[in-house]
This record gives C-alpha cells, structure tokens and sequence, in this order.
C-alpha cells in the first residue's frame, strides 16, 4: 500500500432479517447453517419466560436439537463465557443461537471465540486477535440498542481486573441476524430508554469518528434521525409498533455505522462504569454522551451541526458553532424526556475513581477513533463533569 493510502473494511452479517414476523425464520436458518445442535444463549429472563423455549422448538421442528444455556448476565463476565463454554462442550454443540440482547449476544460472542481457538476470553481482548472461525452464530435481537446481533464487537468483564474488555474482531460477527420488533414489544421503558440512548450514542460517535466514511455517514445520520423520532414514542409505549419497528433499524443502521466506523470515548469511558461499577451500559452512554460531544466539537463542528440537522432541530442562521451547539442541547433534551438519570452520581459513581477509570478508558480499543485527544486529566475532568 503507497504512503498516504487507506482502506477501509465494511462488517455485516451475510443475512439479516428485519421486520414483524422475523424470529419465525430461526428454524429455516439453522438448517441453512447446516447445524444439528444448537446451545442457545441467552439471560435468566428469557430463558424461563417462554421465549427460548419458543425457539428451541423452532430448532427442533427442523430435526436439530438445541440446548438453552441462562447464564449471560448484565454486563457479561469472564465467569459466563466460561460457564458457556462448558455447557457447549458438554451438550456437543455445534453451533450457537443467541437470544436477547447485548448481554446474550457479547456472551455468545465470547463462547463461540474460546470455543474454536481455545485458551480464554481475555486472550482476546483487542483487535482480531482471533485465527479460527466460530461456530454457525444466529443472533436473535430482542432490544433495540446495542446492534450487538451484527457487530464484530464484543465486550466481556474482566472480573479480576474490574475491566470491559473490548474485543473488536471480525470473526465474532453473526452469520444470521434478526431483528423482530416483536419480540420488543415487552421491553419495559427504562429499558426501553437506555438501549435507545445506546443507540443514539453509537450512531454520534462513529459520524464524528476518525474514520468515518460516506457508508457509515448515511447509516449513522439515518439512525439519529429515526431515534430522534421515535424513541419517546417507543418509551411512552411499548406496544407502539410502529415506533418499535423504527427504532429496531435505527439500531441496525446505528450499527452499521459504528460496526465500520468505531466508536469514541463516550464508550471507552462507559465500559469503565460497566466494569467498576455493574452499571447499565446504555445509561452510562446517554449520561456521558453530552459531555464527550462538547469537548468535541473543537474537532469538527460541521458535524455536529450536521446531527442536529438530523436530529430535526432548526439551525437556519446559525453559525456553524452555534449549530453544533444545539446538537448537544438536543441530545439532552431527548436524554431528560425519556427519563435518563441528570449525572454519574445519581448512579452511584464515586470521585475516587474517576483517574483509574480514566486510565483504562485511554486503553480502551473503542477510543482511538475519537475526533480529539484527551490527556488524562481531561478524561478525567470530563468524568468529573458529568457527575
């Protein structure tokens, strides 16, 4: 490659599914895949509710057996792969189904990974530190936030270091991915909010991020425009179908934006919480997002003038400064609306923290794509901001 060249990868799974009604095709896939034993990941909910026995007897209709394994907990651990992996050697699976949303997916993720290449998943922390493909992985969405089911991202905690570990490799990405706005539907609006904030927060970051492509430029200002319309609908209620339809490709499209572009600090600083703190991953994001942005802008204010042209805000006259602007007071605004915590220590965050915190967020494999350096102090004085 000439001096001054740059390629650019695009990520995707080879068959995605969208729309009412997409869940149904799990069994049609799995024969596709050619798999005739299925370990089905998914969290303690989904896994006593009815919802994974529904697509166990998917898999079964087709002459495959499937085993389910509950075990992927909020903020998956390096304990919960393990307890996978066990349970996919023990029930001789050859291929994996994820079911939920990034708490199964991530887990599945970190199954399928250790699964064919051995060793443990935090040999893996880092960028396509993989050399075997994983399994046959159909990943089934039933959250519209952190497009986890098409990602090649992967995030474990590491339970010793009280770390997210970021694991950015293609072969975690699914080979089939649904997105059933159905299976939505029951998402409670807390949960609703936080994921859908998610989402808001990988659609700014990877439009702002260093490299950033006209590909991911049209999913990522798509999916802000759809967030920006329908979130608050989506939280006031759940049984909006037309709202959990939307937000179900805005976070597809958000996806594929950050799948391609990567991400910033708002995510290299909330995988800190997360893995200090247990934290919800998506209230980390929305909390943070306003205040990375800001110390953004001096970066690239064109582009976030451009989000809040997206995000439907009128920013005729404006200067381009004071058009960005507006982005962040937008951001804000759809942040209160839908019920998101004021600061980091409404959540528990402690001061104390704030520098070790910092650090490793410096290290996190999300943040190299940020439009503007930080030094530590910044980061830190950006945690400190947001409390």
């Amino acid at each position: 490659m000439a001096l001054g060249e740059q390629v650019f990868g695009y990520f995707i799974p080879t068959v995605n599914l969208m729309g009412i009604g997409a869940s149904k095709e799990v069994g049609n896939q799995v024969k596709t895949l050619g798999g005739k034993n299925a370990l089905i990941v998914t969290d303690a909910y989904l896994a006593t509710c009815g919802m994974a026995e529904e697509i166990k007897a998917q898999v079964e209709a087709v002459g495959a057996k499937a085993t389910i394994f509950g075990g992927a907990e909020p903020n998956p651990t390096d304990k919960n792969v393990a307890d996978g992996l066990k349970a996919f050697k023990d029930n001789k699976s050859d291929m994996i189904i994820s079911l939920g949303g990034g708490s199964s997916h991530d887990c599945a993720k970190g199954i399928g990974i250790v699964s064919t290449n051995g060793g443990n998943i935090r040999d893996y922390e880092g960028v396509d530190k993989s050399t075997k493909p994983m399994p046959p992985f159909i990943a089934i969405n039933t959250t519209a936030g952190t497009a986890s089911e098409m990602t090649r991202f992967c995030i474990i905690t590491d339970t010793d270091r009280k770390v997210k570990m970021a694991i950015v490799d293609w072969r975690v990405t699914p080979n089939v991915a649904i997105n059933d706005p159905v299976l939505m539907a029951g998402m409670p609006p807390a949960l609703t909010a936080a994921t859908g904030m998610d989402a808001l927060t990988h659609a700014v970051e990877a439009y702002v991020s260093t490299i950033a492509t006209p590909v991911t430029d049209s999913a990522a200002l798509m999916a802000i425009k759809l967030i920006s319309e329908n979130l608050r609908n989506a939280v006031a209620n759940g049984q909006n179908m037309e709202a959990r339809d939307k937000m179900a490709y805005a976070e597809f499209l958000a996806g594929m934006a950050f799948n391609n572009a990567s991400l910033g600090y708002v995510h290299g600083m909330a995988h800190q919480l997360g893995g200090f703190y247990n934290l919800p991953h998506g209230v980390c994001n929305a909390i943070l997002l306003p205040h990375v942005s800001t110390f953004n802008i001096l970066a690239n204010p064109q582009r976030f003038a451009d989000i809040a042209a997206a995000m439907g805000e009128n920013i005729e006259g404006l200067s381009v400064r004071d058009a960005a602007d507006v982005a962040i007071e937008s951001i804000k605004k759809l942040s209160a609306d839908v019920g998101i915590p004021a600061g980091l220590t409404e959540i528990g965050v402690k001061e104390e923290d704030l520098k070790i915190m910092a650090e490793n967020a410096m290290k996190d494999a999300c943040s190299a794509t940020n439009p503007r350096l930080a030094t530590l102090e910044e980061v830190i004085g950006i945690y400190r901001w947001a409390l």
